[in-house]
């Protein structure tokens, strides 16, 4: 097996400032990817970081909390905290985590920040805001007002989770107001869906390989399909998910993310900005429901009481935090078009749900049948048309339907996979998708991060849909361990079309 680890350079001497150390964030996927990094000589014992919250921690008591962490659900970001490399790693990152209390919204904390950095001749630095969304104007404001931005003695770069906004207006009031107090170049838009090995191989399989190349485009793809499907409901998360949705929560960013990486032309490099550009490029022309067409071309639902995986699941409206009477939506659906030469009249159909039957992040991509003419007088049907299955998780891999001769004298079809497991050849059950970004943000590499223009145009094209959706209307019920609502085979239904099976 190939290990995951590369040739690159050890990233450069700074300071990684995380706001909101004692998050969920934090615990699960941050401190598991430094450590991660550390493992793989990604970073060396010149990077220290100082995590800032309200708790009453210091050093040590931030320390001994990170000591029995497991990493995420479902095994992503979980570590062996006995096997010698983590071990080892954790010793070395562990001396280099620091703490600093106080309120985010504090004049003064940002004043001791700035003490502590002339105390240790101050130096490069990337913030991270491992916060709410409402903070992260704030502390952008406040780290500029504290000259915390400034770029005389190093980099000072910010790290901004997402959601970037929660619609078209925020998102651009959001970036007015950081852009005035930071430089494009210095803010980092994180999806951390882009951190994943294999998203990032959609454009290497793509423009790496003439025969995929070859057929990318209207002439051979009938149509594409782009699913993230989520067995786990909405947990303990009902305040934040009451107020976001299935919509904002992964199509704006995640799943418009690997479209853009489907959808995109060749880029003259693999320059960070020119990938962003062709991105770009791919948002402003991808064309939404519109006010007339969204009760046909998108779907929500949310979902009842159910089993998933044989474990009773209550309904979402009974989540604590979420109103009897929520009309918030845990499942999405959409129709969308490309309006550019190589996709014209080639449909995109995305779906993103929670409570579903299985865990499935995919691409789908359906080619065009072939032509019958061949097969008339042998008695055989229509032969399947050939489907690209890019599964990028649970079990990461890539696969190819086919259609074969059956044995025997008479000419029978029969299809067939021809499948590559990344797992079978790459060791990357340890990462957690973070590391690659991080490093990105160390070595100041934007590629995998959003510009301000293509957030912009991603919510553009969702507006139609918001405010469709706020304005009337209840999400259709689905019962929790389904595939998601009636309506949703419906809307893929109308075109002769069907939904490739959610599963690995």
């Amino acid at each position: 097996m190939t290990s995951s680890t590369t040739h690159a350079h050890k990233a450069p001497k700074a300071t990684l400032v995380i706001f909101g150390i004692n998050g969920d964030l934090s615990h699960r996927l941050l401190m598991p990817s430094l450590i991660n990094m550390t493992a793989d000589g990604l970073i060396g014992d010149d990077l220290t970081i100082l995590g800032i919250g309200r708790a009453e921690d210091d050093d040590e008591s931030l320390r001994r909390g990170f000591e029995t962490f497991k990493g995420e659900a479902g095994g992503e970001g979980a570590l062996d905290m006995q096997a010698p490399r983590i071990r080892d790693a954790w010793q070395s990152l562990r001396s280099r985590l620091f703490y600093l209390r106080g309120n985010f919204g504090d004049a003064d904390l940002y004043q001791r920040l700035h003490a502590r950095f002339d105390q240790t001749g101050n130096g490069s630095a990337v913030f991270y805001l491992a916060t709410a969304p409402h903070f992260f104007g704030d502390i952008v404001e406040r780290l500029a007002t504290a000259e915390l931005l400034d770029e005389s003695s190093g980099f000072r770069r910010i790290a901004i989770e997402k959601p970037f906004g929660h619609d078209l207006t925020s998102a651009r009031e959001l970036n007015a107001r950081i852009l005035t107090l930071a430089h494009e170049n210095q803010l980092y838009r994180i999806d951390h869906f882009l951190g994943k090995e294999t998203v990032q191989n959609i454009m290497v399989a793509r423009f790496a390989n003439t025969m995929m190349e070859a057929v990318w485009n209207r002439n051979y793809i009938d149509h594409v399909q782009i699913t993230a499907a989520e067995t786990v409901g909405v947990g303990t998360r009902g305040a934040f998910y009451n107020a976001t949705g299935a919509l904002r929560d992964m199509v704006p960013n995640h799943l418009f993310q690997i479209l853009a990486m489907i959808a995109m032309e060749p880029p003259n490099s693999f320059d960070a900005e020119a990938i962003r550009n062709e991105k770009a490029k791919v948002f402003r022309a991808v064309r939404g429901p519109t006010d007339e067409t969204v009760a046909a071309d998108a779907v929500r639902g949310v979902y009842t009481a159910g089993k998933v995986g044989g474990k009773e699941v209550g309904g979402y409206r009974a989540t604590p935090d979420v109103a009897p009477d929520s009309r918030t939506e845990t499942y999405a659906a959409l129709k969308l078009a490309v309006d550019s030469w190589r996709w014209a009249g080639v449909p995109f159909y995305l779906r993103t749900g929670k409570a579903l039957a299985q865990r499935d992040t995919e691409v789908v991509v359906h080619f065009k049948p072939v032509p019958f003419a061949q097969f008339q007088g042998t008695g055989v049907i229509l032969p399947p048309a050939n489907k690209l299955v890019i599964q990028l998780q649970p079990n990461a891999g890539i696969a190819m339907d086919l259609v074969v001769k059956r044995p025997g004298p008479a000419i029978e079809t029969a299809p067939v996979r021809m499948d590559f497991c990344y797992g079978d050849t790459f060791d990357i059950a340890h990462a957690t998708g973070y590391e690659t970004l991080i490093y990105d943000m160390l070595i100041g590499d934007q590629t995998l991060f959003q510009r301000a223009d293509g957030v912009e145009a991603a919510w553009a094209a969702l507006q139609p849909v918001i405010d469709a959706w706020q304005a009337a209307g209840e999400p259709q019920p689905y019962a929790a361990g389904s595939d998601g609502p009636q309506a949703a085979d419906e809307l893929i239904e109308r075109d002769g079309r069907q939904w490739h099976r959610i599963g690995p």
